[in-house]
């Protein structure tokens, strides 16, 4: 039977289509990608902000193709392959996955190319990786357990308009954990080091820029307005910058397609019905996987 996420734009749109087309000639590093995954554009900025050549790979991972399978078993995106320095070698192009593990690899791998996304004090590397780790094991899992929530008895018809039901604990679960990682912000920013954008930066990124699915599919996010967030004005406001600095970034914007084309994938993803590990891995209450 044909899995439903299959049928997706085949292609980026918009300002990424452009970025693809100037990144398909041959390179050493190939980028196996698809456009709409934010695990993908993980990688995508860190490429862009370093400015490494690369070579961009459209890939559709619910049709896994041999050639891809044989670079990475589980068919996933992202997915690079750098080149062997061995040229010796029996292969010449070794695959690596894992949004997290590549970053790290193209921090380690292309020290000359610039900006680091990584702090060089042993101390503040080692915070970096922390918020990294809560941003992949807290905030992404509590965004998707309320994307992917489905109405019960305790939720009113109107959309859990009422107080209290499930989606609004969800909700409010998602909220705290956005607040919490608001609050190791730096105090002037703009990202979350301060001037510098890094790696804490480009792992939130992609799903801070999709907070609007919340307002399409979910009756709103419910961050309050400005100047209506009481005790937690000040937090909200320093998320609010971020947000705005992040939605600003000249690579964050050349990576995004056009929403109209996101909305079908989200749309399965709100009802419950999306496919890929990490929606089964939260209706299995496994969190990521």
């Amino acid at each position: 039977m044909p899995v439903p996420d299959a049928d997706i734009h085949p292609e980026a749109t918009g300002p990424a289509k452009a970025l693809v087309a100037h990144h398909q000639a041959e390179q050493p590093l190939k980028f196996y990608a698809g456009w709409f995954c934010p695990f993908v554009q993980r990688v995508w900025l860190a490429l862009e902000e370093k400015q490494i050549p690369y070579q961009y790979i459209e890939v559709n991972p619910y049709h896994k193709q041999p050639s891809f399978l044989a670079l990475n078993p589980r068919g996933l995106v992202p997915t690079i392959t750098s080149p062997s320095p061995d040229a010796s070698s029996s292969s010449s192009a070794r695959p690596l996955y894992e949004s997290t593990v590549i970053l790290e690899y193209l921090e380690e791998a292309y020290p000359t190319h610039g900006p680091a996304l990584l702090p060089t004090d042993p101390y503040l590397r080692a915070r970096a990786r922390i918020w990294i780790d809560y941003v992949t094991s807290r905030i992404i899992p509590a965004f998707h357990r309320f994307l992917q929530h489905q109405p019960s008895s305790s939720d009113s018809a109107a959309g859990d308009t009422a107080r209290g039901g499930e989606l609004q604990t969800l909700r409010e679960e998602f909220l705290n954990t956005l607040k919490e990682f608001a609050r190791e912000l730096h105090p002037q920013g703009p990202y979350f080091s301060g001037q510098d954008f890094g790696l804490v930066d480009v792992v939130l990124a992609p799903w801070a820029i999709r907070l609007w699915v919340f307002d399409e599919f979910k009756a709103g996010l419910g961050i309050p307005a400005p100047g209506q967030g009481g005790a937690d004005e000040a937090v909200w406001d320093r998320w609010r910058r971020w947000v705005a600095a992040v939605e600003g970034r000249r690579s964050v914007r050349q990576t995004l397609s056009e929403r109209e084309y996101y909305l079908p994938i989200y749309q399965r993803y709100a009802e419950d019905k999306a496919q890929s590990e990490l929606a089964r891995a939260v209706r299995k209450g496994r969190g990521v996987p």
